[in-house]
């Protein structure tokens, strides 16, 4: 059982040894291409510019921490406009040591019990998963996290996986994305 890492695929580490072979990498590219294309879901984002936050703030705040509260409002807001914010929804997060986990685990619980703009968010529940786990879910999120970073911090660099991605990001009712299906800070 094979997942879906995109650091392995890019750098063509094993089980993704295979892709040093131009036809094989051009085949499989297609096909994953192919499969996210046509995959219904719909992505909520943060990207944050690590670089400008330090040169902004004085103490600036976690960049984790930031991102999963950008991320959690929006997916909020998500599901309250399709009715669905009153159940459980779990949010599920790669597992990256104790300290870090730990850290997290807090931030998501005062996020979650209302330190964001849309007060507590009862229905949000956190549960870690080991970078290893076989979720579909995860593995669109490991593929789709990078070109969309990418994207924002070179939008004039060719992106082929972002134009793929970048449909799939929840808009306004008018179709704009900034801010609701991407946030971009600072």
């Amino acid at each position: 059982m094979v997942v879906l890492h995109e650091h392995e695929i890019r750098k063509q580490k094993p089980p993704f040894a295979f892709l040093q072979s131009q036809q094989k990498r051009a085949v499989f590219m297609d096909g994953l291409n192919q499969l996210i294309e046509q995959a219904d879901f719909t992505i909520v984002a943060a990207v944050i510019d690590k670089r400008r936050l330090k040169n902004a703030y004085h103490r600036p705040a976690n960049p984790y921490e930031l991102a999963l509260c950008f991320c959690m409002e929006r997916a909020y807001a998500f599901l309250r406009d399709h009715g669905q914010h009153v159940h459980t929804t779990h949010i599920m997060v790669e597992r990256r040591g104790k300290r870090e986990d730990d850290e997290l685990e807090l931030a998501f619980r005062r996020i979650r019990d209302g330190a964001n703009q849309w007060g507590a968010m009862p229905g949000f529940q956190m549960v870690f998963v080991d970078k290893k786990t076989n979720s579909s879910g995860l593995q669109i999120a490991d593929l789709t996290a990078r070109p969309i970073g990418r994207h924002v911090l070179d939008p004039n660099q060719p992106n082929r996986a972002w134009e793929i991605i970048e449909p799939k990001l929840r808009r306004s009712p008018t179709g704009n994305v900034a801010g609701w299906g991407l946030k971009v800070f600072p």
